[in-house]
């Protein structure tokens, strides 16, 4: 397995980028400089769970907020053990703009 600008697997580093949601994604998108990967996994999440706070945060949206929530848990309970099995699991819409905003 390939290592990181952080001294981590390749695996260890992308599926750390998810673990706090936009929070450890904007982490290690400026700790790490040089591995693809693990930069697609940190821009994903930058995409996918700042998304999902915006939405989260518009007040009419309150009332199926414990639906998104429990969507976002699923969702990121995937994206960690996909980043965690290696290589590059994409989302729709979201995983097209992080492989273009990750280079």
């Amino acid at each position: 397995m390939a290592k990181t600008s952080t001294n981590l697997d390749e695996n260890v580093a992308s599926s750390l980028s998810y673990v706090l949601g936009w929070v450890t994604g904007l982490i290690f998108f400026l700790l790490e400089k040089e591995n693809k990967v693990v930069r697609f996994h940190a821009m994903q999440s930058i995409i996918v769970f700042g998304a999902l706070s915006i939405i989260g945060a518009i007040p009419f949206i309150w009332t199926v907020g414990w639906l998104i929530g429990a969507l976002g848990f699923v969702l990121w309970i995937v994206l960690i053990i996909k980043a965690y099995q290696g290589g590059i699991y994409k989302l729709p819409i979201a995983g097209d703009l992080a492989e273009n905003w990750s280079k």
